[in-house]
């Protein structure tokens, strides 16, 4: 690896000198753009949209578009009055329970290796960051650019995560967040005894990227004039299913299968646990009903009935008279 940038640590009155490394890289297959009929690669001229003439690298300036087809363009002198820090130090603010961080603001991420007369106290301050279970919240100018970053530790190495700020994480505003959707008890069971049966440690190393892989081989395949072999269809996902509850059952039983796993040594299964919770919410449902407002609701009915009873007694009343 090679290093990207050199600085210092700077914790109260200690100063650990580090190199920063990236700590990872992108796996994707890159393409170039080329002329389908020759394969020759396409090239871009940079050019003034104004005269029209092509321009080099020494007289390209950055400006900032106002709207309205006017700009503002910024000399070196204009970043140099900025307060952004040269002295290639990474400044501790303070140190914060790692729970408390949002894995949402996490950007990059970088290995920092101490020089070797730095050695020691960079071991005092992982060791003591793994101790106290917190991460130390830097900031530090990187690209010219400051960033707001942690320091954590990761197998015996401190890693620098660069940070979004907190205006750059968007708030979710969706419509059904203000509905009043509830799950049922016997949607949770259900729900939960699925989590329960799919549930593993988590190791990176078990999964793959399956399109990469597929493409990669269809590049070799080309390459050496090989026929393509497509890959096996992926199963189709199931279109949205109108019962909630026998999607999840379906689930449950597919991921038990598909580990070989039967119901417990009580005879107890996941799906039984469900109808349980189903049994005990209904149970509990009388309780509810029993409200002395529903009570009322059959007496009128009765009241009602009894006076249509007397109405044919009138009419005989009625009919002896007129005899």
């Amino acid at each position: 690896m090679r290093a990207i940038w050199k600085g210092a640590v700077s914790f109260g009155l200690v100063s650990i000198s580090v190199k920063l490394y990236s700590a990872t890289e992108e796996k994707d297959i890159r393409f170039h753009q080329v002329h389908r009929t020759d394969g020759g690669r396409i090239r871009y001229k940079r050019t003034c949209q104004v005269c029209g003439e092509e321009v080099s690298y020494d007289d390209i300036a950055k400006g900032y578009d106002l709207g309205g087809g006017e700009i503002i363009v910024l000399t070196d002198e204009d970043f140099a009055d900025l307060p952004l820090t040269t002295s290639r130090a990474i400044d501790v603010l303070e140190f914060v329970p790692a729970e408390q961080v949002d894995p949402i603001y996490y950007n990059k991420s970088y290995f920092l290796e101490p020089d070797k007369s730095a050695a020691k106290p960079y071991v005092l301050l992982r060791d003591a960051l793994e101790r106290t279970d917190r991460v130390a919240v830097v900031k530090v100018a990187l690209r010219q650019r400051e960033q707001l970053a942690t320091l954590r530790v990761r197998d015996g190495v401190m890693v620098l995560n660069t940070m979004l700020w907190p205006d750059e994480v968007r708030k979710p505003t969706f419509e059904f967040l203000g509905d009043d959707i509830e799950a049922r008890p016997a949607e949770l069971a259900m729900a939960g005894s699925l989590i329960e049966s799919m549930a593993a440690d988590f190791e990176p190393d078990s999964y793959s990227d399956n399109y990469r892989e597929a493409l990669q081989e269809v590049i070799d395949a080309k390459a050496a004039g090989r026929e393509v072999v497509q890959p096996e269809e992926a199963e189709a996902p199931p279109s949205a299913a109108v019962d909630l509850m026998a999607a999840l059952r379906a689930s449950v039983e597919r991921a038990r299968t598909a580990r070989g796993e039967s119901g417990g040594d009580d005879g107890t299964t996941p799906i039984s646990a469900a109808k349980s919770a189903q049994k005990s919410a209904q149970k509990a449902a009388p309780a509810k009903k029993a409200a002395p407002a529903k009570k009322a609701a059959p007496a009128k009915k009765a009241t009602t009935a009894k006076a249509d009873e007397a109405k044919p007694a009138k009419k005989t009343t009625r009919a002896r008279k007129s005899a």
